[in-house]
C-alpha cells in the first residue's frame, strides 16, 4: 500500500465500534463490591474521627506533654541555702553563685583542636573528655561549681553545644577554726556534718521552677506557663563567738604541737545562758577543701570522744558529802597510805599527805580522801547525783554525734567501784558533758541546758537544783585553791581575774586494761570565781613531751582562753594584778594523784 493510501486509512473515522455494547461494560457489577468500598471509606473516616477524639479528649495530657517535651523545658530555680552566722552576725557559712559547665554531647563541636583546648581548660585528659561527650549521652556536666576563670576561658573558646549555668556553692570563711561546729554540705548542698546537717530542713529552703522554650542551641526563647518562685532557706544564728572560737582553736592547736600530743579539744560555756561560745578541736580540716580527709580530722572529739574523767569528779564527790551534812569544808580526813582498804585493795596518792581537810583533798587532789568521802555515802545517792549532772545521758543539744558516756546502775556497784568512781574511774563522759556538769558550781547549785544556737534575750534560763548555793560556794572556794599556789594547777591562773577549777590526768584505756605510758590530760574551770561568767574545759590527748599532768598540760590553755574570752566579753578584772604577779612567782604545782 502506498503512502497516500496508508495516510488516508489512518485519518479515516473509525466506524462500526459500539462502546455501549462492549461485553465488559455490559456486564453487571455485583452490589457488594461498591458497598464494601463505601464501608472501607466510612471505616477509615471513623478511625480518623476516633483517633482525633482520643488525641483531643482522652489522651490530651499525654500528647500535650510529648509535644511540649520537644520544645519546652522546665528550669529549676534553686533556692539559696540559709546562712550560718555567729552570735554577732559574722558569717560562718554562706552560699555563693558559681558557674557550672554542661553540654549536649550530640551537638558539641567535633573539631579536635577545640576539644583538646576544652580538655586542657577543664584539667582532664582527652580520653576522659571524649568519654563524657559520648553521643549516647543526652546531657552531661563537664564541671560543676567551676571557678570564674575556667568559665571565662570556656566562654571565649566558643565551643558549640557547651553551655553554662549558675549554681550555689557553700563557702566557709572561718575555715579550720569552726569546721567541727559548722560542718559541710555535699555538692547538692545537702548537709553532711555539724550544723549543716543538724539544721538541714531549715537551711535548705525550697526550689522554684520556670517553664521556658529553648531553641536547638539551648538558648531561652520565651517563658511559658506560671513561674513557681523559690523560697530561700532560713538563716541560723549560733551562740558561737567567732573571735573566741578562733582564739580557742589556736591555743589548743599550739598545745598539741608543744606537747607532741595526738589531739586536743576546748569548750567554752556562758554560765548565764548555757550558750556554747566556742567548741574547737585539733586536728581539724577546711570545710571548703575536703580532699583526702581522714577520720582523725573529721572527729568532733569534744562531743564524740568519751574518757574516764579522773580527778575532775572529786569536787562532785565532796559536794555531795557536804550537801548531805556528813562533812564540813574543814573536816579532817586521814589520807595516809592504806588508810582506806577495800577487799585487800587500797587507793594511792602521788605523795603521802597525812591528815587533810575536805578543802585540801580537792586542792591536793587526794584519791584516798575522795574514796573516804565516797564510802560515807550510799551508792544510790552518788548515782542520783551523777545522773543529775548529766552523766550517762546524751546531751540535749541540736547537734549530731553527741554521746551518752557510761554510768552503770548503782545496784551493780561494789565498794571498790564506788571508791574509784569518786575520783573518776569506772565511768566515762565527753568534754562537753564535763563542761556542763561544772555549771552546778558556777550557778549556785543549778545545772542548766546547753545550746549551740543563740538564746533569746527575753527568755529566762531555767535550771535544776543539784546542790544548795552554800555548798556550791564552798566548792568554788576549793576549786580556787586547786588552781592556785599549793594546788595541782597554778598554771591555770589568769592575771587580773580570779579562777578556779580542777585538773585531771588518767591513763588511757587499752584493751581490757590501761596503757602505762599513754595519758589524757584535762582541766575544767570557772572564771571569774568571784562572779562566774564562763566555764572552760580543755583536753589534750596523749601528750608525749615529758609533761602529762592536767595542770601542766591543759592548765595553760585554760588560762590563755579565759583571759582572751573575758576581755572580749567586756568582763572587768576582779583582782589587783600586782599581788597576783608576786603570787605567781611562787608557783609550785602539786603532783596530781590519778
Amino acid at each position: 500500500m502506498g503512502k497516500g493510501a496508508r495516510g488516508a486509512a489512518r485519518n479515516a473515522p473509525t466506524r462500526g465500534v459500539s462502546y455501549s455494547s462492549s461485553p465488559l461494560l455490559a456486564s453487571k457489577t455485583p452490589p457488594w463490591r461498591s458497598r464494601f468500598l463505601v464501608a472501607l471509606v466510612g471505616l477509615a473516616f471513623t478511625g480518623l474521627l476516633a483517633r482525633a477524639a482520643y488525641i483531643q479528649l482522652i489522651g490530651e495530657d499525654f500528647f500535650q506533654r510529648q509535644g511540649e517535651a520537644r520544645y519546652a523545658h522546665k528550669m529549676e530555680l534553686p533556692a539559696s541555702r540559709g546562712k550560718i552566722s555567729d552570735r554577732s552576725g559574722q558569717v560562718l557559712a554562706a552560699s555563693v553563685a558559681v558557674p557550672s559547665i554542661w553540654a549536649f554531647p550530640k551537638e558539641v563541636d567535633t573539631d579536635p583542636e577545640k576539644r583538646r583546648q576544652l580538655a586542657k581548660i577543664l584539667d582532664m585528659s582527652r580520653a576522659e573528655l571524649d568519654k563524657r561527650l559520648d553521643p549516647n549521652n543526652r546531657f552531661v556536666f563537664l564541671r560543676r561549681q567551676a571557678d570564674d576563670e575556667t568559665a571565662r576561658k570556656i566562654k571565649e573558646l566558643g565551643l558549640k553545644g557547651v553551655f553554662q549555668d549558675r549554681e550555689y556553692k557553700r563557702q566557709y570563711p572561718e575555715g579550720e577554726a569552726a569546721a567541727h561546729i559548722v560542718g559541710f554540705t555535699n555538692i547538692e548542698e545537702q548537709g553532711q556534718e555539724g550544723i549543716e546537717l543538724a539544721f538541714q530542713k531549715d537551711l535548705q529552703g525550697r526550689d522554684g521552677s520556670r517553664s521556658v522554650v529553648r531553641d536547638r542551641l539551648g538558648r531561652v526563647v520565651e517563658d511559658i506557663g506560671e513561674r513557681v518562685p523559690e523560697t530561700n532557706g532560713k538563716d541560723i544564728e549560733l551562740s558561737i563567738d567567732a573571735k573566741v572560737q578562733f582564739f580557742a582553736y589556736q591555743r589548743v592547736r599550739d598545745a598539741v604541737a608543744e606537747n607532741n600530743a595526738k589531739a586536743g579539744s576546748v569548750v567554752v560555756l556562758d554560765v548565764h545562758t548555757g550558750e556554747i561560745l566556742a567548741l574547737a578541736n585539733y586536728p581539724s580540716y577546711d570545710p571548703g577543701h575536703r580532699q583526702n580527709l581522714s577520720g582523725e580530722q573529721l572527729r568532733n572529739r569534744a562531743l564524740t570522744d568519751v574518757f574516764e574523767p579522773g580527778s575532775t569528779m572529786k569536787p562532785f564527790t565532796a559536794g555531795l558529802a557536804l550537801e548531805t551534812g556528813r562533812v564540813r569544808p574543814d573536816t579532817l580526813l586521814s589520807t595516809g597510805p592504806r588508810s582506806v582498804v577495800i577487799s585487800g585493795w587500797s587507793p594511792t596518792d602521788a605523795h603521802p599527805h597525812g591528815d587533810l581537810t575536805v578543802q585540801q583533798v580537792i586542792q591536793k587532789s587526794s584519791n584516798i580522801g575522795a574514796a573516804r568521802l565516797a564510802l560515807m555515802m550510799q551508792p544510790r545517792e552518788m548515782h542520783e547525783m551523777f545522773t543529775a549532772i548529766g552523766l550517762g545521758q546524751r546531751p540535749q543539744i541540736d547537734f549530731p554525734g553527741a554521746v551518752t558516756g557510761k554510768l552503770r546502775p548503782w545496784k551493780s556497784w561494789r565498794p571498790i567501784e564506788q571508791a574509784t568512781m569518786s575520783y573518776g574511774y569506772g565511768l566515762s563522759a565527753s568534754l562537753l558533758q564535763l563542761a556542763r556538769a561544772y555549771t552546778v558550781f558556777a550557778r549556785d547549785g543549778d545545772i542548766i541546758p546547753i545550746t549551740m544556737t543563740k538564746h533569746p534575750a527575753d527568755q529566762p534560763v531555767v535550771g535544776i537544783k543539784v546542790f544548795s548555793p552554800k555548798v556550791a560556794a564552798e566548792i568554788r572556794g576549793m576549786l580556787q585553791m586547786a588552781a592556785g599556789p599549793g594546788g595541782t594547777a597554778p598554771q591555770a591562773m589568769v592575771q587580773g581575774y580570779s579562777v578556779g577549777g580542777k585538773s585531771g590526768t588518767a591513763h588511757k584505756q587499752e584493751g581490757k586494761g590501761y596503757a602505762s605510758h599513754k595519758y589524757r590530760s584535762w582541766f575544767v574551770g570557772i572564771a571569774p570565781i568571784s562572779k562566774p561568767r564562763i566555764i572552760v574545759a580543755v583536753m589534750v590527748d596523749e601528750p608525749k613531751n615529758g609533761q602529762y599532768f592536767g595542770g601542766a598540760v591543759a592548765g595553760p590553755v585554760f588560762s590563755q582562753v579565759v583571759a582572751q574570752t573575758l576581755r572580749l566579753l567586756g568582763e572587768p578584772p576582779d583582782l589587783d594584778v600586782k599581788p597576783q604577779i608576786v603570787a605567781q612567782q611562787r608557783l609550785q604545782a602539786v603532783d596530781e594523784s590519778f
